[in-house]
């Protein structure tokens, strides 16, 4: 069995967690329940956040649960308040959540499916959770999803990027907060024409799981739009922490661009394999080569350093959106002024994804009236909001997909610390990214029923 790492904070239920050798029923008592699992019959309700604490997306982890953590203490009446007081919804008091405190528990999902599953299993089924957040692999989400449409929790997904998680694996249960592949490459190709042309031949380097695949697709897609021409595709394993192996044909291929279908340290150690075998030297085809990363943060730019320069990508979320763009982004100096004031620095793309993630679970219970799960996905689904430091934002009913603008982002050339790695180059209007719910690479599967678990 996979090794898991559960830890309890928040206000603590007594007699929550069953001692060492206790069997424990698969769900808490029909009695308790109330027509759904896991209804709250104390002064508490868990919420469990379940992020890679180890493996390669373990930097995105720990935000993660920084971000979470401050979001109880929000929901709770602690700190300054957060984005409760920009959301546009005005529900949410610091008394909790319809009158209850706000506990946690907190697992690692070690960026593999299996031990996300276990550690998730745990906290619905012997810590009572409501709730299930976090993730920061699309593999791990799809797998999580799926356990909490089984289970009847609510599943609110924290760094999932594939189209799967939201097409062919979308489910009732299941609400996605993050941007998506298809949203990146529609963000980035004007983008990339106007830096480098319509005449490029494209190496892809891709992490072999859902995410990479269709980040790839939908890359591919893009940029053969405006005229690129795809040399190769070599998937890569998830594990892999050299690279070399994969970027000696690259050098020999006629490609022009390599593109690196990886995240969190994947990314780090192909950036640097690539920069250290000297491709960003390099001319081919009469033209400069190019290395463009689709998807990144400043948690990966502070892991590459210098190799990140000039570096093409975007973001869901930036911590300077607010100061650069204007007021359309309210609540990003909000939180970033919470969050830096309780851990000492600004928080990561993320870290933000998982704060809104909580307060947005806490508003739909809130206006539901009830923490029924199938209430809940009625007041998320359709739902429009603003304030959370997005912009406006749309969570689509056809597939709990939230709309909102995409960031285009490069490597600084000139930082001026470790905080300022990734300039705004962009933002891209929410109607440039939004896909009709049918489109072909979010086909199969269907979002099907709430399930409440009773």
């Amino acid at each position: 069995m996979s090794k898991m790492n559960l830890t309890r904070r928040g206000v603590i239920k007594t007699g929550a967690i069953a001692g060492a050798g206790l069997a424990m029923p698969t769900y808490l008592s029909a009695q308790t329940q109330s027509g759904y699992t896991n209804a709250p019959n104390g002064d508490t309700v868990t919420l469990g956040f379940n992020v890679p604490q180890s493996g390669p997306y373990a930097d995105e982890g720990a935000d993660e649960l920084r971000a979470f953590e401050l979001a109880v203490e929000h929901l709770n009446g602690e700190g300054d308040g957060g984005m409760l007081s920009t959301f546009s919804s005005k529900v949410l008091d610091g008394t909790g959540i319809l009158g209850k405190k706000v506990a946690y528990v907190s697992g690692d999902t070690q960026t593999k499916s299996d031990a996300a599953r276990a550690s998730a299993k745990s906290m619905i089924e012997k810590d009572g959770a409501i709730m299930i957040s976090g993730g920061s692999s699309s593999g791990v989400a799809v797998a999580v999803q799926g356990l909490c449409q089984e289970a009847g929790v609510v599943f609110m997904a924290g760094l999932t990027h594939s189209n799967d998680t939201t097409g062919k694996d979308k489910k009732a249960n299941g609400f996605r907060h993050f941007f998506n592949a298809y949203m990146s490459a529609a963000a980035l190709a004007p983008v990339l024409k106007q830096l480098y042309g319509s005449d490029r031949a494209a190496y892809h380097l891709t992490a072999d799981y859902t995410w990479g695949w269709t980040q790839q697709e939908s890359i591919q897609a893009a940029t053969e739009a405006l005229g690129w021409t795809t040399v190769n595709n070599v998937l890569t394993p998830l594990a892999a922490t050299d690279f070399s192996a994969y970027i000696t044909p690259v050098l020999n291929s006629g490609a022009d661009v390599l593109v690196l279908n990886h995240y969190g340290g994947n990314m780090v150690n192909s950036l640097t394999n690539a920069v250290q075998f000297g491709l960003r030297d390099k001319q081919v085809n009469g033209k400069n080569f190019e290395i463009i990363v689709p998807l990144y943060s400043e948690l990966m730019a502070k892991g590459a350093g210098a190799n990140i320069k000039g570096i093409v990508g975007s973001q869901n979320w930036d911590w300077k959106v607010e100061s650069q763009m204007g007021a359309r982004y309210t609540g990003t100096n909000a939180f970033v002024q919470s969050f830096g004031n309780k851990y000492g620095f600004p928080p990561s793309q993320a870290a933000q994804t998982c704060y809104a993630q909580t307060l947005l679970y806490a508003d739909a219970a809130a206006r539901a009236g009830t923490f029924n799960p199938c209430a809940i996905g009625e007041a998320l689904a359709g739902f429009e909001f603003d304030g959370l430091g997005n912009g406006p934002t749309l969570y689509r009913a056809d597939d709990h997909q939230c709309f909102k603008d995409v960031l285009v982002v490069k490597g600084a050339e000139n930082p001026e610390d470790e905080f300022h790695l990734v300039e705004i180059v962009e933002v891209t209007p929410t109607e440039q990214v939004t896909y009709a719910p049918d489109h072909p690479m979010f086909a199969g599967g269907a979002l099907g029923a709430c399930n409440p678990g009773a």
